[in-house]
């Protein structure tokens, strides 16, 4: 998928655990995997505002677009 979530970066570079964070978004530490991990699918604009006010960030600094490689499809 051609859209990266570096939840993670922030997340070191700001010294917090995902539990914490996802204690203080409101949502569980699973969901916030799925979404670390670059597995979900779609992402609420409510949960992506609490992300970026709990690590005080942008949501372009947890979010970012790589374009697929090419051939990528035809292997799939």
């Amino acid at each position: 998928m051609p859209i990266i979530v570096d939840v993670d970066v922030m997340l070191a570079r700001r010294k917090m655990a995902v539990g914490v964070l996802a204690e203080r978004v409101g949502i569980t530490p699973a969901n916030l995997a799925v979404l670390k991990n670059g597995r979900a699918k779609a992402v609420r604009f409510s949960t992506l505002a609490a992300i970026c006010e709990v690590l005080d960030c942008q949501p372009g600094d947890l979010l970012r677009w790589e374009p697929d490689e090419p051939g990528a499809a035809d292997q799939a």
